[in-house]
């Protein structure tokens, strides 16, 4: 027993003996870990990058759209991007689009104020695309410092709702301007304090401000007339946009009024240098909008309406998403016997001139509005719709009938100028925080101004599968749904 104890006595001290030699070579303290804190300046959400005095937020959304009778976030089947428009047996009557969204905000507080990045990007797989295909945007991608913006980001001509003046899930209500995916730019910003601001900037006008230019001396193939596309004769991209508001943010409204400066630069009369060309033209548009807030009706309910006129600068008042043309059928049944279908098509173009001739400017004005009730804290409805006249002067309208006149059926005649209204409502179900589920109706009319109609002389020139012969002009309605499911983190 005696040498068993000494044996455990002497392990144990020989054990002491090594944990304390071990704990001789320990650092006397333990270096501090670096944990994310909280930032609390820029409101819920942001934490310090570790290490630095920079402040980040994530964030961004995973939603479904399921689309009847139009494209992707209900859009109406009045064009023929995937031959929506010829309303026959080709057109997809139901589409999907699976939409991953992701945005990054830091900001910085430094001696000249806050500098800020912001970057989005959408991540998507729309009906029609791949098994494991899809499509990457960079909707918005901005610097912002003392005031001044760089990159892509909203435009100042935009109201605070752009082209949702109230909840809807639609892309395509058109009559304000939108420009939801960003516009480039460089724009500085003035805070007057009581909620009073004013914006300056240049904007790059390419693809979200420029609408086509027609060359009248060019007639288009038989074929273009249904679809009203009649090519681009715009030139280069030459000058900027210039545009500007002035804004009011209070508790019960905000009020916006707005302008822009846009340039017409079209390319030659014929196809050399040698034909000389138009010159230049300076298109506009204004525009002016209110939103109330909390309405006597219910907490959260609002109401916004704008109103807006363009010379020039069409796409000011029909931009955003939507295409520069719209058509289409109604293959109902004949229309008389003189006509196999009837069918719609409106042209939005910056101008029209001819050899020898000035750029004659498109004016467009329209209202747009909606108002929003809140039911409880997880059901929500609106209402909204919008109402746009597009006018081409007789110059104008004697170019583009120059076109038209080969194909026109004795007695017809064809005016460019056409009125688009829209009406629709959506329902929303927030069952939990930050999931939404809605559901969506709208109704378009292309009000078309022409009379009589065109022949196709030859099938496939109206459209896929559509036959040779006459067709008639006539307004055409266009029912489309959209049900969308959200996630937003």
């Amino acid at each position: 027993m005696s040498k068993i104890k000494s044996l455990i006595l002497g392990s144990a001290a020989g054990l002491a003996a090594i944990a304390g030699a071990q704990a001789a070579d320990l650092p006397v303290k333990a270096k501090a870990v670096q944990y994310v804190k909280i930032c609390s300046l820029y409101g819920a959400g942001f934490y310090y990058i570790p290490g630095t005095d920079t402040c980040i937020k994530l964030g961004g959304y995973v939603q479904l759209d399921a689309n009847v009778n139009g494209g992707v976030h209900d859009k109406p089947a009045w064009d023929n991007g995937n031959n929506l428009g010829l309303q026959n047996r080709t057109s997809d009557y139901f589409t999907t689009r699976t939409r991953t969204s992701l945005n990054i905000d830091t900001r910085t507080a430094t001696e000249y104020g806050v500098v800020r990045t912001y970057w989005s990007s959408n991540f998507q797989h729309t009906t029609g695309d791949g098994p494991s295909s899809g499509v990457l945007t960079t909707d918005f991608g901005f610097v912002q410092f003392a005031g001044f913006t760089f990159g892509k980001a909203v435009s100042a001509f935009q109201t605070p709702w752009g082209g949702n003046p109230v909840g809807l899930n639609s892309s395509y209500l058109v009559g304000g301007y939108d420009n939801s995916t960003g516009i480039t730019q460089v724009a500085y910003t003035w805070q007057f304090g009581n909620g009073v601001s004013a914006s300056v900037a240049v904007e790059d006008n390419k693809t979200i401000n420029r609408a086509p230019l027609y060359n009248g001396s060019v007639i288009p193939a038989n074929s273009l007339l249904f679809t009203g596309n009649f090519g681009n004769a715009s030139g280069g991209n030459v000058a900027p946009d210039f545009v500007g508001n002035i804004r009011i943010d209070q508790a019960a409204f905000t009020a916006q009024l707005s302008g822009g400066l846009h340039t017409l630069h079209a390319g030659y009369y014929g196809t050399t240098e040698q034909t000389g060309h138009p010159s230049d033209e300076l298109g506009f548009a204004i525009q002016g909008g209110i939103q109330l807030k909390n309405l006597p009706t219910g907490a959260g309910d609002k109401l916004s309406i704008s109103a807006i006129y363009s010379d020039g600068a069409p796409r000011y008042v029909i931009g955003g998403t939507t295409g520069n043309s719209f058509d289409s059928f109604n293959n109902a049944g004949t229309s008389g016997a003189a006509f196999y279908q009837t069918f719609a098509v409106a042209s939005l173009l910056d101008g029209v001139y001819t050899t020898g001739g000035s750029i004659q400017k498109t004016k467009v004005w329209a209202v747009q509005g909606g108002y929003e009730h809140n039911w409880d804290a997880q059901w929500q409805t609106s209402v909204f719709g919008s109402y746009i006249n597009v006018d081409y002067n007789d110059a104008a309208s004697a170019i583009l009938n120059t076109g038209y006149a080969p194909a026109l059926v004795a007695g017809s005649t064809y005016n460019p100028d056409f009125k688009i209204w829209q009406i629709g409502s959506r329902t929303a179900w927030t069952p939990v925080r930050n999931l939404t589920l809605s559901g969506e109706v709208l109704y378009t009319t292309i009000d078309q101004s022409s009379t009589g109609g065109v022949t196709a002389t030859a099938a496939g020139n109206a459209g896929l599968f559509k036959p040779a012969g006459n067709y008639e002009f006539k307004d055409q309605g266009v029912l489309s749904g959209n049900f969308r499911v959200r996630r937003t983190w």
